[in-house]
């Protein structure tokens, strides 16, 4: 945290230019792709479900599997149990899925319906055909949030709906760990690697690095393919301890606490050194075993790469646009090396850690507004929608977030921990490096704006 709050503020505009954020309903999808054998329902129209789904395919670049419940103009109006409840019976019968992920959008969220009670009456009446899918509701309005906060309900309504509530025989091994929407499934592999280095054992919830790895398949499954069993999360109860990173998972570590009793720390970032070592420092603590010889090279390895790299960070003016904890975790990198974050604007404006942002200004808006303050920044920091102010601008483009469709491997890419952090580094630096204009001899010539061409030479008096 920096000593100073930053000032958030919102845009007042009347309409959104080039937007930063996408949908809540698409991170509750990407949350419930995380769950093994999982089917994510947008409950609306196949408008709101062929948006996410171009979004995501174009990301990831493989097949994702979402449906939607379709509903028409009369269900609009009457309203869409029996759509919802068609929907969840074809899912069921076709696919037969361990879980079925609700995600509610505007349209029926504007009509006010109570989904719960629908659900509810639903299980009621087909119990025995629905047996064996667990169904989870994450309501998910388009008109309010964005990823982070649809991760974060879609998270804590896996949680509700499916771990057991009491306490349970806790395994000195086990953890828990609740990994925020901005990390990508390179960040989940290494946690996971570095947690068992340590002698735990994890449960990943949500775990996209099974489902969205991007791998060829010995045969097609038509919900996700890969994740974390239903069984392990009904198990997440007899862990050690929990792990939430990311402001935004604060609320599903809490979630879980409550029903059963784990207790959690949660990290504002896994990016940078320090950060790092407090993660390593806690995995020490709970295993009580010593930081294994591999960790602390990785450790030494980042070391060297910001000795390396961080002349090509200091006083280099930062323009980043993000979702908030990836907003946070970026900031801090930079300044962390020397950088100035001179420009931060925010997909959204509920979460607190925005004012944690090292910026002494945080802009809750859009890409244009992104675009307007980032003039005179040496480089630009946000996902493949700024690459038009980029070439505007003629400011080099580092991305990151979420869409990457103009990049390959955004899934692969390195951003937590000792090996994420040193990655990083080197990005940047090669990207300032290919972009830096080598100064003229003019330039450097000391003595160029002076008039006077004899200054410093030996002056003969006049007789």
């Amino acid at each position: 945290m920096t000593d100073a709050l930053s000032k958030v503020t919102h845009t007042q505009k009347a309409a959104t230019v080039n937007p930063l954020k996408s949908s809540q309903p698409l991170g509750a999808a990407l949350a419930f792709l995380g769950v093994a054998n999982a089917m994510p329902l947008f409950h609306g129209t196949q408008g709101c479900t062929s948006f996410a789904l171009v979004l995501i395919g174009r990301h990831y670049k493989e097949v994702i599997p979402i449906q939607t419940t379709a509903m028409d103009e009369v269900a609009a109006i009457l309203g869409g149990a029996d759509h919802l409840e068609e929907a969840i019976l074809n899912l069921k019968k076709r696919t037969n899925p361990a879980l079925i992920g609700v995600c509610t959008t505007a349209l029926v969220e504007t009509r006010g319906e109570d989904f719960a009670g629908e659900l509810k009456l639903i299980h009621e009446r087909r119990g025995n055909e629905l047996a064996g899918t667990e169904i989870v509701l994450a309501q998910t309005p388009d008109f309010a949030g964005s990823i982070e906060e649809g991760w974060s309900k879609a998270t804590t309504a896996i949680i509700e709906g499916v771990v057991p509530k009491g306490e349970t025989r806790v395994s000195p091994e086990r953890i828990n760990i609740l990994p925020g929407s901005h990390l990508t499934v390179a960040d989940l592999e290494a946690i996971r690697d570095t947690v068992e280095a340590f002698g735990l054992e994890p449960t990943i919830l949500p775990d996209i690095s099974g489902s969205l790895d991007g791998k060829v398949a010995e045969r097609w499954i038509p919900t996700s393919n890969g994740g974390v069993a239903v069984e392990d999360i009904r198990t997440m109860g007899g862990a050690v301890h929990t792990i939430a990173i990311g402001e935004q998972m604060r609320r599903p570590a809490e979630a879980l606490k409550a029903r059963t009793k784990v207790p959690y720390t949660l990290f504002d970032t896994l990016t940078g050194l320090a950060a790092t070592d407090r993660f390593v420092a806690l995995l020490a603590e709970i295993s009580g075993r010593p930081v294994p010889a591999r960790v602390r090279r990785a450790r030494a390895q980042l070391e060297d790469a910001m000795l390396d790299g961080h002349f090509h960070f200091g006083g280099k003016r930062v323009a980043i646009a993000a979702e908030p904890d990836l907003l946070y975790a970026m900031a801090r990198f930079f300044a962390g090396l020397g950088a100035e974050v001179s420009c931060a604007v925010s997909a959204s404006g509920a979460s607190p850690i925005l004012e944690a942002v090292p910026a002494a200004d945080v802009v809750v808006g859009d890409l244009d507004d992104f675009e307007t303050r980032a003039e005179g920044c040496d480089l630009l920091v946000t996902h493949s929608h700024g690459r038009q102010a980029s070439e505007r601008l003629g400011i080099p483009l580092m991305h990151i977030g979420f869409p990457i469709f103009d990049r390959l491997g955004a899934q692969h890419r390195h951003t937590a921990l000792y090996e994420g952090t040193r990655d990083l580094v080197f990005e940047v630096a090669n990207i300032v490096q290919a972009h830096h204009v080598p100064r003229t001899p003019a330039e450097l010539d000391p003595f160029r704006d002076h008039g006077d061409t004899h200054v410093g030479r030996p002056q003969t008096a006049a007789h």
